[in-house]
Order: structure tokens, then C-alpha cells, then sequence
């Protein structure tokens, strides 16, 4: 007979978040769906110094230092490290309220603003926090439905809620928030002196080898050089700009998004309230504060009960199966009571025909012995004769529907008479 088993199928909590974010590694690494980008960053890097690993370093090694390998080798790994790092990172998503928790802040926002009137564009859903004796906003997020965080922002192309939001960097394929902005601004400084190490000393490889082979002979020996510096001037002077306006950021404790939309800067002339009038406290508290807790909770659990029926194996065992069935469906049928009350319908009582004749027992009854006494009658009065003169044993009793008769006097041996009662 096949049995109801419950399966307990484990559900990590990544799986089911909203948004359009990728993950991998069981949920230990997350990015946006836009990854092309991020391999040209992660090819551009590798190749560029793989060919000065390849051609300037054996030669530098052995005319100059040999710690000029060694350093850039130190530099390389540090670069890579920064940009996984803020690439497989969670950035700082906020996690969407639930349904019950929607429905309460629709609620409060219905409360709130009252019934507007028909044609008539409803309030903008919007919160007042004072943050250092300043009074900031919390905008309300349609997608999300929550109230977002002081400095947070929703990423169009991740389709979430970023805490203290700054862009959405295309070359690390992932955005810049509250998580990974520190691991951010590290990757593009460390990129910054890896270009002009690398640019530099491909220079100094040209002029040391132009020495002894004149100039066009040594761009005809080491092409991979020229690949090298064209590379490294188009991409020194974006990559330096980046991390030097990242750096005037860091200073007044802003972010891109706020310096773009011009939140302290504008007609208001509103000051900033997260600064410390201080680019060194500024800085500490951006570089130098303690990691932020992620809020997703990623890989935590989700336990599901999924029932599933286990199949029979064999044909008897279904045949046996359809007989049990067919069993219980027969028992569970109703049938009329033996004893009918005064519920039980007229063509639901059974018939006196219908109810099975008690078998008496052959034994004989004994005469009373001549000492004996005659036992006493029965207080309880017996029931009214059946007004046939003989009743054989085998007759069986009426049924209950047998209308009672009238009461007849009935003569005890004692000789005293008594009303026999109604049946």
C-alpha cells in the first residue's frame, strides 16, 4: 500500500529575493545581471600585466631591482582582491516589506492624508526625520513598498533599495553602497598606481633598451610594450580622475548620488548632515568604520513541507490497495439504526419481519419444591396482555410503531387488583 511521505525540502532565502541580482556559490556571491562589463574590466587588468610580467619585469629584474617584479606582483593581487571584493559583495540592499507589512503602511498612508478627492492628485508619500538638527526625507519606494533609509536610493538596474546608495558601476558589475563603497574606492586608488607603475617602468624598459638598439628597433623587439603603454594612457587618465573625485566625495562625507542631484548644494543652500566639518573624521568614518552587517540574511533557510505519494510497485499491491478502498466506501455507508427514535423517518425503521427471532434455550424450568415458599411478586407491573389467549414462545416482539392499548385490570395472586399502565 503506498504511504504519504513529507518531504522537507531546504530553501535558501536568495532563491526567493525579489530584484535582478545573480547568485552564486550557494549565495556567497552576489552581482547584477550586467556582467559583460565587468569581465572586460577583469581581461583588461590580467592581460595588461601579464605582458608586463611577461616582457619588461625579466629584463628590470636584472638592469635595475630585482623588487620591481615583486612589487608589482604585491599590487596585482591587491587590485584583483578589491575588485571581487566589491564585485561579489552584497552592496547594502534592503530587504522589501511583506504583505502584511505593506497593507499596514498603506493603511497609515490612507490615515494620514484622508480621502482625496476625485481627480485630484493624492499627496506625495513622504516622512520627516531630523538628523543633526536638520530635517531630511524618507521618500517612499512603489517597488519595495517601504519608507527608504536616510542616503538610500533604488538601482533601476537591480531593481532594488540600496542603503546609502552612491551609483551602479558598470566596470565592477555591481552597485556602490553602504557594503562595498570602502572596497570600492580601494580598488580604483590601487588601480590608479598599478597603471602608473606599470606605465612608468614600460618607459623606463624603452629608453634603457633604446640605448643600445636605437629607438625604432626597440619598439620593433617588444611589441607587447607599445600594447602596454596605449593601454595604460587612455585608461590612467579615467581611472585617476575616478578615484581623485572619489576622494573630494570622501572628504565632505557625500555620495555621487547625492552630488549629482545636488542634495546639499542647491537653490536651498541646505548644509550636509552627515558631515563632521572635518576631512579627516570624514574620512575615518567612510574608510576606517566597522563593517555593516548585511540585512538579507542570504543564505539562511526557508524549511518547506512539500507532501509527495510514494508509488506501488507491484500490481498486487494496487490491487489491494482498490479492495481497501472499496472496503471503506462500503463501511462508511450509513444504514438505519436498530432502535428507532422519534427522528428516524417511517421507511427507515425496520420491519418486525426484518429484526432476527431470538433462539431460547431448551432448558425446562423446575418446580418449586413443596418446602418452598412462593416467591413474592414482582413489584414493577407487568406489561398488558396480548389479547391473543396463547403466546408462543417463538412469536417475536412487536415493533415500537404498535399502537398501546387501553389499560385492563390485571388480577396478582395475592387477589388484589391493579391498573396495568400504558405501554
Amino acid at each position: 500500500m503506498s504511504a504519504v511521505m513529507i518531504a522537507k525540502k531546504i530553501t535558501r532565502k536568495w532563491e526567493k529575493l525579489p530584484g535582478k541580482n545573480t547568485f552564486c556559490c550557494d549565495g556567497r556571491v552576489m552581482m547584477a545581471r550586467q556582467k559583460g562589463v565587468f569581465y572586460l574590466t577583469l581581461f583588461l587588468i590580467v592581460g595588461t600585466c601579464s605582458l608586463f610580467f611577461a616582457f619588461e619585469c625579466p629584463y628590470l629584474a636584472v638592469h635595475l631591482s630585482p623588487a620591481i617584479p615583486v612589487f608589482a606582483i604585491i599590487l596585482f593581487l591587491f587590485v584583483i582582491a578589491m575588485l571581487l571584493r566589491t564585485s561579489f559583495s552584497d552592496p547594502g540592499v534592503l530587504p522589501r516589506a511583506l504583505p502584511e507589512e505593506a497593507a499596514f503602511i498603506e493603511m497609515e498612508i490612507e490615515a494620514a492624508n484622508g480621502n482625496v478627492p476625485a481627480g485630484q492628485r493624492p499627496p506625495p508619500r513622504i516622512r520627516n526625520v531630523q538628523i543633526n538638527n536638520q530635517i531630511v526625507k524618507l521618500k517612499y519606494c512603489y517597488t519595495c513598498k517601504i519608507f527608504r533609509p536616510p542616503r538610500a536610493s533604488h538601482c533601476s538596474i537591480c531593481d532594488n533599495c540600496v542603503d546609502r546608495f552612491d551609483h551602479h558601476c558598470p566596470w565592477v558589475g555591481n552597485c556602490v553602497g553602504k557594503r562595498n563603497y570602502r572596497y570600492f574606492y580601494m580598488f580604483t586608488l590601487s588601480l590608479s598606481l598599478l597603471t602608473i607603475y606599470i606605465f612608468a617602468f614600460d618607459i623606463v624598459h624603452v629608453v634603457l633598451r633604446s640605448v643600445d638598439s636605437g629607438f625604432v628597433n626597440t619598439l620593433k623587439e617588444t611589441p607587447g610594450t607599445v600594447l602596454e603603454v596605449v593601454v595604460c594612457f587612455f585608461t590612467l587618465w579615467s581611472v585617476v580622475g575616478l578615484t581623485g573625485f572619489h576622494t573630494y566625495l570622501i572628504s565632505l562625507n557625500q555620495t555621487t548620488n547625492e552630488d549629482i542631484k545636488g542634495s546639499w548644494s542647491g537653490k536651498n543652500r541646505v548644509q550636509n548632515p552627515y558631515s563632521h566639518k572635518n576631512i579627516l573624521k570624514n574620512c575615518c568614518e567612510v574608510l576606517c568604520g566597522p563593517p555593516y552587517p548585511s540585512v538579507l540574511d542570504r543564505r539562511g533557510m526557508i524549511p518547506e513541507d512539500s507532501p509527495a505519494l510514494a508509488p506501488t510497485d507491484t500490481p498486487a499491491a494496487s490491487t489491494a490497495v482498490n479492495k481497501s478502498v472499496n472496503l471503506v466506501t462500503q463501511t462508511t455507508k450509513t444504514t438505519a439504526p436498530l432502535i428507532p427514535n422519534e427522528h428516524t423517518p417511517d421507511d427507515a425503521k425496520p420491519s418486525i419481519a426484518a429484526l432476527p427471532e431470538k433462539s431460547h434455550s431448551p432448558k425446562e424450568e423446575k418446580p418449586p419444591s413443596p418446602g418452598t415458599p412462593p416467591k413474592s411478586p414482582d413489584p414493577t407491573p407487568p406489561k398488558s396482555p396480548d389479547p391473543t389467549p396463547s403466546k408462543s414462545p417463538d412469536t417475536p416482539s412487536k415493533s415500537p410503531d404498535t399502537p398501546s392499548k387501553s389499560p385492563t385490570d390485571v388480577k396478582f395472586p395475592d387477589g388484589s387488583k391493579e391498573m396495568s399502565q400504558k405501554l
